[in-house]
């Protein structure tokens, strides 16, 4: 491997990690175990080793998909006359 190549893993690689060879399969796999930072590339599936070994060790935390409160809505109505 060169140098540049090390920056993101290999096809080999992400076919190891998730058993499929196709790129959105690998895509929807990775994004279930935590891998938010993974992405389809114009020929391939992109996913960085730092973010992967990150995710691996426990050292990345993934933001939780849960609903957020805007503020603005929860201002108290004007009371009727």
């Amino acid at each position: 491997m060169t140098q540049a190549t090390d920056i993101v893993l290999s096809d080999a690689e992400l076919e190891a990690i998730t058993g499929y060879k196709t790129a959105s399969k690998q895509l929807q796999v990775l994004q279930q175990r935590g891998f938010n930072r993974a992405f389809l590339g114009r020929y391939r599936l992109i996913l960085e080793r730092a973010h992967y070994e990150a995710v691996c060790s426990g050292a990345a935390t993934v933001a939780a998909k849960e609903p957020r409160v805007h503020l603005p809505v929860l201002k108290p109505r004007k009371s009727r006359p």
